[in-house]
C-alpha cells in the first residue's frame, strides 16, 4: 500500500481527507473524526532506523490507536511496531510499504472505532453493566 492508497481508503470508507496541522510541514498529515476532532491516524516520514532497521532510509509510517487487548496480535513481521513519537501503550506505528493492505485496513478501522465519540447511551450501558459496591 502507498500513502496515497491509504488516504483513498479513508476517503472512500469514512469520507475523511487528511489535514496538515503542523506549520511548515506539508508532509505530516492527520486523519481525524469530524465530530470530536480526535486523531485516529497520523502519517509521517520516519527513518527506518527508528524501528530497529540498519537503514536511515525515510519511510512512510502511519500511527494508529490500538486497544490494549489487541497488543501482541501484530509485530514487526506484520510491519507493525510500538508507536514512534507517541504513547506506546495505546498507539502503534505501521510501516505502510511493509504491511499487508488488509492489515492496514483492519488497523485503520480499529483505530477509527477506538477514537470515535462515545454515545451517552453507550456510557450508561457500561455503567449499568459494572457491579456497584
Amino acid at each position: 500500500m502507498t500513502k496515497e492508497e491509504f488516504f483513498k481508503y479513508n476517503l472512500e470508507k469514512y469520507g475523511i481527507d487528511p489535514d496538515y496541522p503542523f506549520e511548515n510541514d506539508f508532509e505530516t498529515a492527520v486523519l481525524r473524526h469530524p465530530d470530536n476532532k480526535k486523531w485516529y491516524a497520523l502519517t509521517m516520514r520516519v527513518s527506518k532506523s527508528k524501528f530497529g532497521h540498519k537503514s536511515d532510509k525515510a519511510v512512510w509510517v502511519v500511527n494508529m490507536k490500538l486497544p490494549i487487548e489487541l497488543f501482541g496480535s501484530f509485530n514487526a513481521n506484520d510491519g507493525v511496531y510500538p508507536a514512534y513519537h507517541m504513547n506506546k501503550l495505546h498507539w502503534i506505528s505501521v510501516l505502510i510499504e511493509e504491511a499487508e493492505k488488509e492489515t492496514i485496513e483492519f488497523l485503520t478501522d480499529v483505530s477509527f472505532d477506538a477514537t470515535q465519540k462515545k454515545s451517552k447511551t453507550n456510557k450508561k450501558q457500561k455503567k449499568l453493566s459494572h457491579p456497584t459496591c
